[in-house]
């Protein structure tokens, strides 16, 4: 049996919403978000799975709480489950990043991997931090289904990882706020697993949910 992991994003926050970076700043649940993750808890409790895990920022924290709390289990908080951290663009959209940083915003729109906005993380080392964590969860939870309530940038990476996308290639598909997310990791032994894409944006119960992902 393989290991499996239903991965989450967060409910909206108002940044979401004003389509400001979030990065790891500790942004709440906005009352949307929280509808979000109210509907997504309702669908996902008719899985079976045996953990719930979580980024430790508040927004995936509130978010699993509602997944957790119907199924009698406990969260387990993971750092490395945490957004990329965006620099001197959090806080800031896109369009003001243009504006105010116009050498950092190239970086930014070509996905330079090696970029880390001054004081944040590259986009390579992000996606090492990412790795381990589904290392940590798979080892612990062997042949098991797990939750993972995160941020849309470990989503893209996890994406890009099962699909064999390269992490320049521009974002082509959607990461919206509380849709289920199944992934599958095949063990061969030692350190080789195999990362599959079972279902993506799986959000029949969630009515409106923007589609461009802020994160």
């Amino acid at each position: 049996m393989p290991t499996r992991i239903c991965f989450i994003r967060h409910g909206e926050t108002d940044w979401n919403a004003t389509k400001r970076i979030q990065g790891q700043a500790d942004i709440p649940l906005n009352e949307t978000g929280r509808a979000q993750a109210q509907a997504m808890a309702l669908n996902v409790a008719h899985d079976e799975f045996s953990a719930v895990y979580s980024s430790d920022l508040i927004r995936a924290v509130d978010t699993a709480q509602m997944v957790a709390v119907r199924r009698g289990l406990e969260i387990h908080q993971l750092p490395q489950l945490r957004e990329r951290h965006f620099g001197i663009f959090q806080g800031i959209t896109a369009d003001e990043g243009a504006r105010r940083y116009a050498q950092a915003y190239a970086h930014y729109k070509a996905r330079d991997v090696d970029y880390d906005f001054e004081t944040g993380e590259s986009l390579r080392d992000f996606a090492r931090r990412v790795y381990e964590a589904v290392e940590l969860m798979t080892r612990h939870h062997r042949n098991q289904a797990i939750v993972a309530i995160c941020h849309a940038g470990v989503l893209d990476i996890v994406y890009r990882k099962a699909t064999g996308r390269p992490l320049q290639a521009p974002r082509d598909f959607p990461i919206r706020n509380c849709a289920l997310n199944w992934f599958r990791c095949d063990d061969h032994g030692g350190d080789e697993r195999r990362w599959h894409l079972e279902a993506w944006d799986n959000h029949p119960y969630l009515a409106q949910v923007p589609i461009e992902s802020v994160e």
